[in-house]
C-alpha cells in the first residue's frame, strides 16, 4: 500500500512539473495587456498581440470625416473587445489624400513610436474642430500651404490648424515637432509607402479594413468592420 501511495504522488508531482508551463504561460497570456503592446511595421503602427488569430490593417486618411467617425464608434469597444483578449491586433496605415493628411502623419509620427496611438486617437478625436479651421482658411493661408520648402508647407499647415497646440500635452514641444515636419525623407517615405499600399491592396477609399492580407469589400463602417472580425475571430 505503502508503495502504491508513493508511486500515486510521484506521478501527480511529475503531471503538476509538465502542466506548470503551461499555466503560467496562460496566466501571462491572460494579464497581457496588449492595448499597450505597440509596435512599428513597414507600412504603418500596430497594436496588440503580435500573435493574434486575427490581424486588422486600418486604411486611414487624417482628413477624411468617415475616418474620423469610424475612430469615435469603434476606439472604446475595438479596444475592450477585440485588441485586450488578444484575439486580435490592429495596424493603422496612412492614406494621404493632400498636404493636410500628410502634415497630420508627419505629426502624429514624431517622437516616441509607443505614443502613436495616443496621437493617432487625438487627430481623428479632434479632426471636427481642425478641418473646420482648414475649411475656412484665406487664400493667403492657403498659399503659405503650397509654397516655399516642405517643412515651411508643413509647419505652416500645423500652426494654422492648431498642431502644436494639440501634441503638446502628448509630449510634442514646438521644436520637436518643428524637425519632425521638416523631416523630406521620412515625408517622401509616408507618401510612397502610402502609394504602394494603395496600389498593393486596390484601396477604393477610405477607411478601407484588410483582415489576414484581404481587403474587405464595401466595408467601411464600425458596424461593418465589427461583423466581419466576429466571423474572423
Amino acid at each position: 500500500m505503502m508503495l502504491k501511495t508513493k508511486l500515486t504522488r510521484a506521478l501527480a508531482t511529475g503531471v503538476l512539473a509538465l502542466a506548470a508551463p503551461m499555466i503560467l504561460a496562460a496566466a501571462s497570456a491572460a494579464q497581457a495587456n496588449w492595448n499597450t503592446t505597440f509596435s512599428t511595421t513597414e507600412a504603418g503602427h500596430k497594436v496588440g498581440n503580435p500573435q493574434a488569430k486575427t490581424s486588422l490593417v486600418a486604411f486611414v486618411s487624417y482628413s477624411c470625416s468617415h475616418c474620423a467617425d469610424f475612430e469615435k464608434q469603434s476606439d472604446a469597444p475595438l479596444r475592450a473587445g477585440y485588441i485586450q483578449s488578444g484575439k486580435v491586433s490592429v495596424e493603422v496605415r496612412h492614406v494621404i489624400r493632400n498636404p493636410v493628411d500628410l502634415a497630420a502623419a508627419l505629426t502624429t509620427e514624431c517622437g516616441d513610436p509607443g505614443r502613436f496611438f495616443e496621437r493617432h486617437r487625438a487627430m481623428m478625436l479632434s479632426q471636427a474642430s481642425w478641418m473646420g479651421t482648414a475649411q475656412a482658411t484665406t487664400p493667403a493661408q492657403q498659399q503659405r500651404w503650397m509654397s516655399g520648402d516642405l517643412g515651411s508647407r508643413m509647419r505652416a499647415i500645423a500652426s494654422d490648424l492648431d498642431f502644436y497646440k494639440l501634441m503638446e500635452p502628448r509630449g510634442l514641444a514646438r521644436a520637436q515637432l518643428d524637425r519632425c515636419l521638416s523631416d523630406e525623407a521620412h515625408a517622401t517615405s509616408i507618401v510612397e509607402t502610402s502609394q504602394a499600399q494603395g496600389a498593393r491592396f486596390s484601396i477604393p477609399g477610405t477607411p478601407s479594413f484588410v483582415v489576414n492580407g484581404r481587403l474587405l469589400d464595401g466595408v467601411h463602417t464600425w458596424s461593418q468592420l465589427q461583423q466581419a472580425l466576429d466571423e474572423s475571430s
